[in-house]
């Protein structure tokens, strides 16, 4: 069930029901993405106050191509007086040159990040997939135009601010510490730092240890784009580099995207504290496919909804739950589905699954499809090709699952889906809802009113109706129970950096 059991086996149909055999019909010709376009220098150093400057301690680390091991770059490692040096540029910009700008000026310097990360968007778009191991179509079509729509998208907003709130008079909070995941590196930064500096903010970011690099790179976009010293500043490190963060006293908001232990530990900590917080944390989506589903839709986005990022997605739909009549044929047509996807490296255009994104989250996901075999589920695997070399894993469905299986409740942050069935609507939303998580759900069915009453019912903070990780600027994002607190994304993301 590893990357390493089925290595260089050609293939065929592990169904046994499958009438197709897509190897036979053809074979795609490489398609590689030149990665010589995009400039990596071989020591980054931290960006404080509108320089690049060495850390305190000359401490660096390692970042590693999860594709094929080897390694990109190093990272310098900042500790509490690194941390300390940027949240004083901050506050220095926020009380000085930043609050002194007016809203329109703000509007137009977050613009102009916008369509510098437009124009450079091809460089972007190759880091992100040699940083992070998604396909560079991912990066290319959803992540990078993704990240320029938020900065368009609250650059508008920034001297509207009186309409967004009306009958307030709409104050920032200061100085922002924010710490953003691996899975979504330049997404996630972009969800942060725009609506902050859309209200006046100034920032402190931390970026996954693992996927720092789009980060620096846009450090130098900031710079490049003239951006008043100290307005974002960008500290790499590990877990401690961002508890100082968030442990600092001068920092007025925590915005967290992570895991709920992780979260769990932050709230924690400002407990007592006047330090407002967002936590987006994790999730265990479910997808409830009705009888009356256009069913080849509905796997389509099934397909999209755990595969897409190698189900590195918070939102993923990690759970199948499909209605008896059509269980037996919505497993074969995925068994199928699975058939055609090819599994390799990230910068080649033919890839639908890269690589995982690290060796420990490789071993995580690994865990889970032996921890899926002991509790009794049956395991699922196309015979597709993997890299010899890299953190792959094929797309991988566990069909006989219960409710009580771990491999049901818990996030497995993979491309791991289970499946289950359910007989009514009222079943369905019960299990849906019986686990800690309340991120996203789906609901796949050819009735309006079925989508209203079902999803209704649903506890989780994003719904969507026969589609799935459907993303926009102007939506809110966001969960309950131990999905989080908070919204991000909307005129609900500008709320969580003004004061009340």
């Amino acid at each position: 069930m590893s990357n390493t059991e089925t290595k260089d086996v050609p293939y065929k149909p592990t169904s046994p029901n499958s009438k197709l055999d897509f190897a036979s019909v053809w074979e795609y010709a490489p398609a590689p993405q030149d990665s010589d376009f995009a400039e990596v220098k071989e020591k980054y150093d931290l960006f404080i106050d509108g320089k690049f400057v060495k850390p305190s301690k000359g401490r660096y680390f390692k970042s590693t191509n999860p594709a094929n091991e080897e390694v990109i770059t190093e990272f310098a490692e900042a500790t509490q007086k690194d941390v300390d040096k940027a949240v004083k540029a901050a506050r220095k910009a926020f009380e000085g040159e930043w609050s002194r700008i007016s809203a329109k000026e703000r509007g137009k310097y977050i613009y102009r990040i916008a369509r510098m990360i437009q124009e450079r968007a091809r460089e972007f778009a190759i880091l992100e997939s040699m940083d992070g191991g998604k396909p560079i179509r991912e990066s290319r079509d959803v992540d990078i135009p993704l990240v320029a729509a938020y900065f368009f998208y609250y650059a508008g907003w920034a001297d509207k601010l009186e309409y967004a709130f009306p009958g307030k008079q709409p104050e920032p909070l200061g100085v922002c510490g924010q710490i953003i995941p691996w899975n979504f590196p330049l997404l996630m930064l972009a969800w942060k730092i725009a609506p902050a500096l859309a209200t006046g903010n100034t920032v402190v970011l931390k970026p996954a240890e693992t996927t720092s690099l789009t980060a620096l790179k846009f450090a130098e976009l900031v710079k490049d784009c003239g951006l008043p010293d100290g307005v974002v500043n960008i500290v790499t490190g590990a877990g401690q580099t961002g508890a100082e963060i968030v442990n600092h006293k001068d920092v007025d908001k925590i915005a967290f995207t992570g895991s709920t232990k992780v979260g769990k530990l932050i709230q924690s900590s400002l407990a007592g504290t006047d330090k407002k917080y967002t936590l987006e944390l994790g999730g265990k989506g479910a997808m409830l496919i009705f009888e009356d589903a256009p069913i080849d839709q509905a796997v389509e986005g099934i397909i999209n909804a755990i595969y897409f990022n190698q189900g590195h997605v918070c939102c993923a739909g990690s759970r199948l739950l499909v209605q008896e009549g059509i269980a037996d044929k919505v497993i074969q047509k995925l068994k199928d589905r699975l058939a055609t996807l090819i599994v390799g490296d990230p910068l080649d255009k033919n890839t639908d699954v890269g690589a995982i994104n690290s060796k420990e989250q490789f071993e995580t996901v690994n865990k889970y499809l032996e921890l899926g075999v002991e509790e009794g589920a049956d395991i699922y695997q196309c015979d597709c090709k993997v890299p010899d070399n890299g953190y792959f894993i094929r797309p991988t469905l566990f069909t006989n699952v219960s409710q009580s299986n771990r491999i049901v409740q818990e996030e497995i942050f993979g491309p791991v889906l289970t499946v289950q069935t359910f007989r009514t609507a009222e079943e369905g939303i019960e299990k849906t809802n019986n686990t800690p998580y309340g991120l996203a759900n789906g609901v796949w069915t050819d009735k309006g009113s079925k989508i209203f009453k079902v999803g209704s019912k649903m506890r989780s903070g994003v719904i969507w109706a026969n589609t799935y990780n459907k993303f926009d600027p102007t939506s809110p994002f966001g969960g309950y129970k131990e999905s989080g607190v908070g919204r991000e994304g909307g005129m609900h993301g500008l709320a969580a950096y003004i004061k009340n």
